[in-house]
C-alpha cells in the first residue's frame, strides 16, 4: 500500500508538473498572439483609411475589417482552449491512473472538440480588440486625410479657407441681383423712353410772303379720304432763309430776298451779299410781301404758308428736248399720207406767201429748239402740307424735272 500511495504521489507530482509546463505553453503562445494582432489592427485602420478616402469601396473595406477581427477571435481561441482543457486535465489526473491521465493530455494538444467552451473567452478578448481597432479608425482616417493632402499639395486649411471664400462669394452675390434687377429696370425705361415719340413742338406761325421756293421731288399718287386717287406732284419747300428786305426807299419797291439749298461755291461779291444772313445758298428768289416789319435778315420760312386747299401757280423751267421737227413742237398733222406722197409725212409745209410779202413773218411756227423754258402753271391745288418734313403735295403736274427748282405762289 506504501508503495502504491507513493507510485501515486509521484505521479500526481508528474501530472502537476505537465500542467504548470501546458500553462505556461499556453500564456507563450496567448502573448504571441497579441502580437500578432497589433499589426492586424494596424492593417484594419489602413484600409478603414483607404475606405473612408474612397466613398465608392466602403463597403469592401468593412468586410475586410470584419475578416481581421474574425481571424483574431480565432487565433485567440486555440489558446483559450488550450488553458482550459490543461485545467480540466489536471483534476482527471488526480482520480484516474497515470497511463489514463497521459492519453487525455495527448488528445488534448490535437482535438479540436474542447472549441465551444473556448468560443466565449475568444469572443471576450476579440471585443477589446473590436474596440481598440474601433478607437483607432479615427486616427487612422485623420493620418490618411494628412496623408492624401500631402499628396494632392492641398492643406486642409487652404480647403477651408476656399470653401469660406466660395460662401462670401455666395452671399455677396445674393444682395447684388435687386441691384442688378434695378439696374435692369432703368436701361428698360431708358429704352422705353427712347421709343416713345417725344412731344411736338409747335412751330412758329409764317410770315405773310407770296411763296417759297422749292425742289420737284417727282410724281406719285394719293388716296383721298373718300377713296379718290388724286395724281400729285410732291415738292421738297424750304426751309428758305431771308437773305434780304428791300425796301421802297432804298430799292423803290418793298420785296424779300430768299435762299434755297447749300452751295459749294461762291464768288466773292455773292459770298459777300450772303455773310450777313449766315449761310450759303444756291438759289436766291424775291417774293412780295405785306408787312415787312414781319422779315428779318437771317429768319427761317417753313412749308406751314401753305394750307390744304389753297389755290397756287407753280413756275419752272421745263424739260428741255433739244432741236424738234413741227409735228412734236407745235403737233403739226404733216403731209398726206395717200396720192403720191411719200416723203411728206412729217413736213413742215408751207411757211407764206410767195410775192407778197415776199418773206416769213416772225413767230412762223415751224422746227427748233423745243423745251428748256420758263413755264408757269396756274391753278393747282395743294393735297397735303406738311411742314414737320418740309414736303407740299400739289395736285397734278408742275413744271420741270426731277429735283429742279420751282417757284410755288399763293393765288388768289
Amino acid at each position: 500500500m506504501d508503495e502504491q500511495e507513493r507510485r501515486d504521489n509521484s505521479e500526481q507530482e508528474d501530472a502537476g508538473e505537465k500542467n504548470e509546463e501546458t500553462t505556461a505553453e499556453a500564456e507563450v503562445e496567448s502573448s504571441s498572439e497579441a502580437a500578432t494582432e497589433e499589426p492586424a489592427t494596424e492593417e484594419s485602420d489602413a484600409a478603414a483609411a483607404e475606405t473612408e478616402d474612397s466613398p465608392v469601396a466602403e463597403e469592401p473595406a468593412t468586410e475586410s475589417d470584419d475578416a481581421d477581427s474574425a481571424e483574431a477571435e480565432s487565433a485567440g481561441e486555440p489558446a483559450a482552449s488550450a488553458a482550459e482543457e490543461s485545467s480540466d486535465e489536471g483534476a482527471s489526473e488526480d482520480e484516474s491512473e497515470s497511463d489514463a491521465t497521459e492519453a487525455p493530455a495527448g488528445e488534448t494538444e490535437d482535438a479540436p472538440a474542447a472549441e465551444e467552451p473556448a468560443a466565449d473567452t475568444g469572443d471576450e478578448e476579440a471585443e477589446p480588440a473590436a474596440e481598440e481597432s474601433e478607437a483607432d479608425a479615427p486616427a487612422a482616417s485623420e493620418e490618411s486625410e494628412g496623408e492624401s493632402a500631402d499628396e494632392t499639395g492641398e492643406p486642409e486649411p487652404a480647403v477651408a479657407e476656399a470653401e469660406q471664400e466660395t460662401e462670401e462669394a455666395e452671399s455677396s452675390s445674393e444682395p447684388a441681383t435687386p441691384a442688378a434687377t434695378s439696374e435692369q429696370d432703368e436701361e428698360e425705361q431708358s429704352e422705353e423712353e427712347a421709343t416713345e415719340p417725344e412731344p411736338e413742338e409747335e412751330l412758329a406761325e409764317a410770315p405773310e410772303i407770296a411763296g417759297l421756293l422749292g425742289r420737284k421731288i417727282g410724281m406719285t399718287t394719293y388716296y383721298t379720304d373718300d377713296g379718290r386717287a388724286v395724281p400729285v406732284t410732291a415738292i421738297e419747300v424750304g426751309p428758305c432763309v431771308v437773305t434780304q428786305v428791300k425796301t421802297e426807299a432804298r430799292h423803290g419797291y418793298e420785296a424779300v430776298q430768299v435762299g434755297f439749298l447749300a452751295a459749294k461755291n461762291l464768288n466773292k461779291p455773292m459770298a459777300g451779299h450772303l455773310e450777313r444772313s449766315g449761310g450759303r445758298f444756291r438759289h436766291l428768289q424775291e417774293f412780295s410781301v405785306k408787312d415787312l416789319g414781319e422779315f428779318e435778315v437771317g429768319q427761317t420760312i417753313l412749308a406751314n404758308l401753305f394750307d390744304t386747299g389753297d389755290k397756287v401757280k407753280v413756275s419752272g423751267i421745263s424739260k428741255g428736248r433739244g432741236f424738234a421737227g413741227g409735228v412734236r413742237r407745235y403737233g403739226f398733222a404733216g403731209g398726206p399720207k395717200t396720192h403720191g406722197q411719200s416723203d411728206r409725212h412729217r413736213a413742215p409745209g408751207s411757211i407764206g406767201a410767195g410775192s407778197s410779202p415776199g418773206r416769213v413773218w416772225p413767230g412762223t411756227k415751224m422746227a427748233g429748239h423745243y423745251g428748256a423754258a420758263s413755264i408757269t402753271q396756274r391753278g393747282l391745288q395743294v393735297v397735303l402740307a406738311d411742314a414737320r418734313q418740309n414736303l407740299v403735295l400739289i395736285g397734278g403736274s408742275v413744271p420741270g424735272h426731277r429735283n429742279s427748282i420751282v417757284r410755288i405762289e399763293k393765288q388768289a
